[in-house]
Protein backbone atom coordinates (compact mmCIF):
# COMPACT_ATOMS: atom_id res chain seq x y z
CA UNK A 1 0.00 0.00 0.00
CA UNK A 2 1.31 3.79 -1.03
CA UNK A 3 2.14 5.70 1.70
CA UNK A 4 1.26 9.09 -0.13
CA UNK A 5 -2.13 7.62 -0.11
CA UNK A 6 -4.50 9.61 1.55
CA UNK A 7 -6.24 9.55 5.18
CA UNK A 8 -9.80 9.23 4.63
CA UNK A 9 -11.84 10.29 7.72
CA UNK A 10 -15.60 11.48 7.76
CA UNK A 11 -18.21 12.45 10.23
CA UNK A 12 -22.24 13.19 9.98
CA UNK A 13 -21.07 16.82 10.23
CA UNK A 14 -18.19 19.09 10.99
CA UNK A 15 -17.16 17.35 14.11
CA UNK A 16 -15.02 15.34 12.89
CA UNK A 17 -12.48 17.66 11.69
CA UNK A 18 -11.26 17.88 15.41
CA UNK A 19 -10.22 13.91 14.85
CA UNK A 20 -8.25 15.31 11.49
CA UNK A 21 -6.89 18.49 14.61
CA UNK A 22 -5.29 15.33 15.76
CA UNK A 23 -4.11 13.42 13.32
CA UNK A 24 -2.50 16.96 11.46
CA UNK A 25 -0.83 17.49 15.05
CA UNK A 26 0.33 14.11 15.29
CA UNK A 27 1.40 13.05 11.41
CA UNK A 28 2.16 16.29 9.60
CA UNK A 29 3.33 14.15 6.62
CA UNK A 30 -0.40 12.70 5.87
CA UNK A 31 -2.50 13.38 2.74
CA UNK A 32 -5.80 13.55 4.35
CA UNK A 33 -8.95 13.62 2.60
CA UNK A 34 -12.66 14.52 4.63
CA UNK A 35 -16.08 14.10 4.68
CA UNK A 36 -18.76 15.73 6.69
CA UNK A 37 -22.18 14.66 5.49
CA UNK A 38 -23.94 18.27 6.75
CA UNK A 39 -26.74 17.91 4.78
CA UNK A 40 -27.77 14.88 7.00
CA UNK A 41 -26.17 15.32 10.14
CA UNK A 42 -26.86 14.51 13.35
CA UNK A 43 -26.93 10.84 12.58
CA UNK A 44 -27.46 10.63 16.44
CA UNK A 45 -31.34 10.34 16.24
CA UNK A 46 -31.40 8.07 13.20
CA UNK A 47 -32.56 4.45 13.09
CA UNK A 48 -29.36 1.60 13.11
CA UNK A 49 -30.61 0.60 9.12
CA UNK A 50 -30.04 4.82 8.31
CA UNK A 51 -26.75 4.84 9.53
CA UNK A 52 -25.46 2.11 8.26
CA UNK A 53 -26.88 3.29 5.03
CA UNK A 54 -25.44 7.01 5.59
CA UNK A 55 -21.97 5.46 6.60
CA UNK A 56 -21.54 3.13 3.79
CA UNK A 57 -22.04 5.98 1.34
CA UNK A 58 -19.73 8.44 2.93
CA UNK A 59 -17.15 5.34 2.68
CA UNK A 60 -18.21 4.87 -1.17
CA UNK A 61 -17.72 8.72 -1.47
CA UNK A 62 -13.87 8.59 0.32
CA UNK A 63 -12.89 5.67 -1.62
CA UNK A 64 -13.21 7.09 -4.89
CA UNK A 65 -9.73 8.62 -3.65
CA UNK A 66 -6.26 6.69 -3.60
CA UNK A 67 -6.90 5.66 0.21
CA UNK A 68 -4.85 3.66 2.28
CA UNK A 69 -7.31 3.67 5.44
CA UNK A 70 -10.58 5.22 7.09
CA UNK A 71 -11.24 6.49 10.32
CA UNK A 72 -14.84 7.08 11.20
CA UNK A 73 -14.59 9.71 13.19
CA UNK A 74 -18.51 9.93 13.98
CA UNK A 75 -19.09 8.24 17.28
CA UNK A 76 -22.54 6.71 16.23
CA UNK A 77 -21.17 5.61 13.05
CA UNK A 78 -18.16 4.06 14.69
CA UNK A 79 -20.92 2.55 17.33
CA UNK A 80 -23.51 1.06 14.75
CA UNK A 81 -22.10 0.53 11.74
CA UNK A 82 -18.21 -0.10 11.83
CA UNK A 83 -18.54 -4.20 11.49
CA UNK A 84 -20.76 -3.21 8.02
CA UNK A 85 -17.96 -1.02 6.85
CA UNK A 86 -14.88 -3.17 7.35
CA UNK A 87 -17.31 -6.27 5.38
CA UNK A 88 -17.83 -3.84 2.55
CA UNK A 89 -14.36 -2.83 2.38
CA UNK A 90 -11.91 -5.06 3.29
CA UNK A 91 -8.98 -3.62 1.13
CA UNK A 92 -8.10 -1.07 3.67
CA UNK A 93 -7.68 -1.14 7.16
CA UNK A 94 -10.85 0.96 9.14
CA UNK A 95 -10.14 2.44 12.36
CA UNK A 96 -12.71 4.70 14.98
CA UNK A 97 -13.17 6.66 17.98
CA UNK A 98 -14.88 4.17 20.73
CA UNK A 99 -12.03 1.63 21.28
CA UNK A 100 -9.12 4.06 21.27
CA UNK A 101 -10.99 6.44 24.11
CA UNK A 102 -12.42 3.60 25.79
CA UNK A 103 -9.15 2.05 26.55
CA UNK A 104 -7.17 5.36 27.55
CA UNK A 105 -10.38 5.85 29.89
CA UNK A 106 -10.00 2.36 31.48
CA UNK A 107 -6.15 2.49 31.74
CA UNK A 108 -6.38 6.07 34.01
CA UNK A 109 -9.90 5.78 35.81
CA UNK A 110 -8.88 6.47 39.50
CA UNK A 111 -12.30 4.98 41.08
CA UNK A 112 -13.58 2.56 38.35
CA UNK A 113 -16.60 5.46 37.33
CA UNK A 114 -16.64 6.36 34.28
CA UNK A 115 -19.23 8.57 32.63
CA UNK A 116 -19.07 9.02 29.10
CA UNK A 117 -21.07 11.71 27.39
CA UNK A 118 -22.64 11.05 23.73
CA UNK A 119 -25.50 11.19 21.03
CA UNK A 120 -28.48 9.17 22.24
CA UNK A 121 -27.82 6.14 19.01
CA UNK A 122 -24.06 6.06 20.95
CA UNK A 123 -25.51 5.59 24.40
CA UNK A 124 -28.10 3.46 23.64
CA UNK A 125 -25.44 0.84 21.74
CA UNK A 126 -23.72 0.19 24.44
CA UNK A 127 -20.94 0.06 22.57
CA UNK A 128 -18.49 2.36 25.29
CA UNK A 129 -19.81 -0.19 27.88
CA UNK A 130 -18.54 -3.40 26.17
CA UNK A 131 -15.26 -1.53 24.95
CA UNK A 132 -14.71 -0.28 28.59
CA UNK A 133 -15.23 -3.95 29.69
CA UNK A 134 -12.10 -5.37 27.78
CA UNK A 135 -10.10 -3.28 29.16
CA UNK A 136 -11.29 -2.91 33.01
CA UNK A 137 -13.70 -5.55 33.89
CA UNK A 138 -14.11 -3.79 37.29
CA UNK A 139 -15.63 -0.47 35.90
CA UNK A 140 -18.79 0.89 35.97
CA UNK A 141 -19.73 3.02 32.96
CA UNK A 142 -22.42 5.70 33.01
CA UNK A 143 -24.06 6.64 29.59
CA UNK A 144 -25.46 10.07 29.27
CA UNK A 145 -27.18 10.89 26.09
CA UNK A 146 -26.69 14.20 24.95
CA UNK A 147 -29.15 15.52 22.24
CA UNK A 148 -28.80 19.13 22.38
CA UNK A 149 -25.06 19.37 22.16
CA UNK A 150 -24.59 18.90 18.67
CA UNK A 151 -26.49 21.35 17.49
CA UNK A 152 -25.02 24.24 19.70
CA UNK A 153 -21.38 23.32 18.66
CA UNK A 154 -22.31 23.53 15.18
CA UNK A 155 -23.67 26.92 15.77
CA UNK A 156 -20.72 27.93 17.38
CA UNK A 157 -22.28 28.03 21.11
CA UNK A 158 -19.43 26.24 22.67
CA UNK A 159 -17.67 29.02 24.75
CA UNK A 160 -17.12 29.92 28.54
CA UNK A 161 -19.27 32.66 29.07
CA UNK A 162 -22.27 31.42 27.01
CA UNK A 163 -24.93 30.68 29.35
CA UNK A 164 -26.98 28.67 27.36
CA UNK A 165 -24.17 26.26 26.41
CA UNK A 166 -22.60 26.52 30.23
CA UNK A 167 -26.25 25.58 31.68
CA UNK A 168 -26.88 22.77 29.15
CA UNK A 169 -23.53 21.06 29.37
CA UNK A 170 -23.70 21.04 33.28
CA UNK A 171 -27.13 19.62 32.83
CA UNK A 172 -25.85 16.54 31.09
CA UNK A 173 -22.64 16.64 33.12
CA UNK A 174 -23.88 17.04 36.36
CA UNK A 175 -25.87 13.57 37.01
CA UNK A 176 -22.55 11.71 36.09
CA UNK A 177 -21.01 13.77 38.69
CA UNK A 178 -23.18 12.64 40.73
CA UNK A 179 -22.65 9.30 40.64
CA UNK A 180 -18.67 10.06 41.74
CA UNK A 181 -17.23 9.34 38.30
CA UNK A 182 -13.53 10.09 38.13
CA UNK A 183 -13.07 9.86 34.02
CA UNK A 184 -15.37 11.47 31.54
CA UNK A 185 -15.14 9.99 27.78
CA UNK A 186 -16.48 12.37 25.34
CA UNK A 187 -17.87 10.32 22.96
CA UNK A 188 -19.01 12.39 20.04
CA UNK A 189 -16.55 14.77 18.45
CA UNK A 190 -18.38 17.27 18.61
CA UNK A 191 -17.71 17.67 22.21
CA UNK A 192 -14.31 18.37 22.35
CA UNK A 193 -15.04 21.73 21.93
CA UNK A 194 -16.87 22.37 24.86
CA UNK A 195 -14.00 21.26 27.20
CA UNK A 196 -13.17 24.20 28.52
CA UNK A 197 -16.56 24.97 29.61
CA UNK A 198 -16.49 21.39 31.27
CA UNK A 199 -13.16 22.46 32.87
CA UNK A 200 -14.79 25.56 34.27
CA UNK A 201 -17.37 23.84 36.42
CA UNK A 202 -15.82 20.52 36.80
CA UNK A 203 -11.42 20.70 37.09
CA UNK A 204 -11.37 17.66 39.15
CA UNK A 205 -12.45 15.34 36.31
CA UNK A 206 -10.49 13.81 34.18
CA UNK A 207 -11.64 14.25 30.36
CA UNK A 208 -10.93 11.96 27.93
CA UNK A 209 -11.59 12.93 23.44
CA UNK A 210 -12.38 10.50 21.60
CA UNK A 211 -11.08 12.56 18.59
CA UNK A 212 -7.26 12.44 20.50
CA UNK A 213 -7.39 9.48 20.95
CA UNK A 214 -8.10 8.11 17.86
CA UNK A 215 -5.23 10.23 15.86
CA UNK A 216 -2.82 8.67 18.34
CA UNK A 217 -4.53 5.12 17.64
CA UNK A 218 -3.95 5.86 14.02
CA UNK A 219 -0.23 6.78 14.20
CA UNK A 220 0.58 3.40 16.45
CA UNK A 221 -1.07 1.07 13.55
CA UNK A 222 0.47 3.33 10.53
CA UNK A 223 3.87 2.70 12.24
CA UNK A 224 3.71 -0.85 12.76
CA UNK A 225 2.34 -1.53 9.34
CA UNK A 226 5.19 0.12 7.78
CA UNK A 227 2.74 2.64 5.73
CA UNK A 228 3.31 6.00 7.83
CA UNK A 229 4.15 8.85 5.68
CA UNK A 230 7.62 9.86 6.52
CA UNK A 231 8.26 11.92 3.27
CA UNK A 232 9.55 15.18 5.70
CA UNK A 233 6.92 17.19 3.31
CA UNK A 234 3.65 18.83 4.51
CA UNK A 235 0.49 16.66 3.67
CA UNK A 236 -1.98 17.61 1.43
CA UNK A 237 -5.53 18.09 3.00
CA UNK A 238 -9.00 18.04 1.20
CA UNK A 239 -12.36 18.74 2.76
CA UNK A 240 -15.76 17.95 1.48
CA UNK A 241 -19.54 18.59 2.66
CA UNK A 242 -22.86 17.15 1.36
CA UNK A 243 -24.25 20.86 2.22
CA UNK A 244 -23.54 24.72 2.45
CA UNK A 245 -19.62 24.19 2.19
CA UNK A 246 -19.24 28.41 3.06
CA UNK A 247 -21.42 27.96 6.20
CA UNK A 248 -19.28 24.71 7.22
CA UNK A 249 -16.12 26.24 6.24
CA UNK A 250 -17.07 29.09 8.70
CA UNK A 251 -18.06 26.62 11.04
CA UNK A 252 -14.77 24.14 10.51
CA UNK A 253 -12.09 27.40 11.55
CA UNK A 254 -13.80 27.25 15.19
CA UNK A 255 -12.58 23.08 15.04
CA UNK A 256 -9.29 23.85 13.22
CA UNK A 257 -8.17 26.84 13.29
CA UNK A 258 -5.23 27.91 11.13
CA UNK A 259 -4.61 24.08 10.21
CA UNK A 260 -7.65 24.72 8.27
CA UNK A 261 -5.06 24.81 5.02
CA UNK A 262 -7.18 24.67 2.27
CA UNK A 263 -11.14 25.60 0.81
CA UNK A 264 -14.41 23.36 2.34
CA UNK A 265 -15.83 21.86 -1.38
CA UNK A 266 -19.44 21.01 -1.45
CA UNK A 267 -20.29 17.41 -3.34
CA UNK A 268 -23.69 15.35 -4.09
CA UNK A 269 -23.34 11.72 -2.47
CA UNK A 270 -25.58 8.66 -3.12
Amino acid sequence: MDKNSYIGVFDSGIGGLTVVKGIVDSLPDENIVYFGDTARVPYGTRSKRQIIEYALSDVKFLATFDIKAVVIACNTADSTAREEVMAAYPEFPVFGVVDPASRMAAKTTRNGRIGVMATKATAASGAYDRAIARYNPEAEVFDMPCSLLVPLVENGRFLPGDKVAEMVVQEYAQPLVDKEVDTLILGCTHFPLLTDILRKYYPELNIISSSGAAAQELRESLEKAGTLNDSGKPGTHRYFVSDDAAQAEEIARYFMGSVLDSRVEQVRIE
